[in-house]
């Protein structure tokens, strides 16, 4: 026989159910409780069961679920009334039985305000009702409402005028992006996965670190200034009277690259290279990167010529690597996918991944790296 604590369970599971309804308009249907226990053989413990079961029912408690018995006859214990349905005929019965009235409430009041002014969120909130009760939306109402008449800020988080606490918009930032990409689904920046770039506002953006390898240039433009970082989103639009482009993993190799007429370098740090892609003006430049001779830095090289076609590696190649190796090994790799690499890159990283091995930049000499750069 089913148990009190196990009808609790079933008619908590039964909740976000009951919620979607109340979204579409329903009126309130009886919610039935499945049990698919026998009764106990035991004649005592089928006593016991039964008792406890009447004890928390509406019978006894004033509300609850109610329970239906047919009388029958049965082998072990006569002619007994067993239980064959339990349900809750009211919504007070069902919602004081789980203790969600206030809840309910909350919800009620709150998907009446959601949808006066944002009916499209009716699909996400039939779909999310759990949320619409965890979260305060007096307060994610106001952001809504301010992205959808200023879609495009162009302003740090805490600038936003809108009157809420200073940390809400940091704190709920996952709820809010959920309800401003259907919100103002027209303006998001899909591509993007870090809330203020994908809803047009300002932030602390990663740092280009570049020095100018052309004396006169620097002296034009920077008045002698050579090592320069600055917010990616700058140096997007940077507009310098250069050819050629060198990428180094290595800051230190980055520092003490030679110079070079109408060029400049950039110190990529590993993986760090991805956040150029979007630079439109690198696409006009000659570039050559020099990562680590170890399967990582081939892939990083790959990722990079992905976004820029012209790419060439320099002092990646096998007779450096023979020249200064150390017999240090790499960091293993389960990298499947064909890389963007020349054959001879490709044979160079099949190498260096199947043994794990690895030559870091700053193993080889300044007069070689000076001798070697394109």
């Amino acid at each position: 026989m089913i148990t009190p604590i196990e009808i609790k369970k079933k008619a908590v599971n039964k909740y976000k159910a009951y919620l979607q309804s109340i979204v579409e308009g329903e009126s309130f249907n009886p919610i039935v409780i499945v049990g698919d226990k026998k009764p106990n053989e035991d004649t005592v413990k089928f006593e016991e069961e039964l008792t406890d079961l009447i004890s928390c029912s509406k019978e006894k408690k004033g509300y609850g679920y109610t329970i239906e018995y047919q009388t029958v006859k049965t082998k072990r214990h006569g002619i007994q009334d067993i239980p064959t349905s339990i349900s809750f005929q009211t919504e007070y019965d069902y919602l004081k039985y789980i203790n969600e009235e206030k809840d309910t409430a909350k919800f009620k009041k709150d998907i009446s305000s959601i949808l006066s002014s944002f009916p499209e969120l009716k699909e996400w909130i039939y779909k999310y009702p759990i949320k619409v009760i965890e979260n305060d939306w007096e307060s994610l109402l106001k952001v809504c409402k301010y992205f959808k008449a200023i879609p495009q800020p162009h302003l740090y988080i805490r600038e936003l005028p809108i009157q809420v606490h200073t940390k809400f918009i940091e704190n709920n930032s996952g709820i809010i992006r959920e309800l401003l990409d259907i919100i103002i689904a027209d303006y998001v920046n899909i591509e993007e996965r870090k809330f203020e770039p994908r809803f047009n506002l300002k932030y602390d953006e990663p740092l280009v670190r570049f020095r100018i390898l052309d004396e006169a240039i620097s002296h034009q433009l920077f008045g002698g200034i050579d090592d320069i970082s600055i917010p990616i989103s700058e140096f997007q639009h940077l507009s310098l009277p250069i050819q050629t482009v060198y990428v180094v993993e290595n800051k230190i190799n980055m520092l003490i690259f030679p110079i070079k007429r109408d060029s400049i370098v950039i110190w990529g740090h590993g993986f760090g290279v991805d956040v150029m892609k979007d630079v439109e003006w690198l696409k006009t430049k000659r570039i050559y990167y020099w990562g680590d001779l170890d399967a990582q830095g081939f892939q990083i090289l790959s990722e990079f010529r992905f976004h820029f076609k012209q790419v060439q590696s320099f002092l990646m190649d096998r007779y450096t690597f023979d020249k200064y190796f150390e017999g240090d090994k790499g960091t293993v790799t389960n990298v499947e996918k064909e890389l963007c690499l020349t054959a001879e890159e490709n044979n160079m990283f099949e190498y260096l991944k199947a043994n794990n091995l690895r030559l870091e930049q700053e193993k080889v000499p300044f007069d070689y790296i000076t001798k070697s750069i394109p």
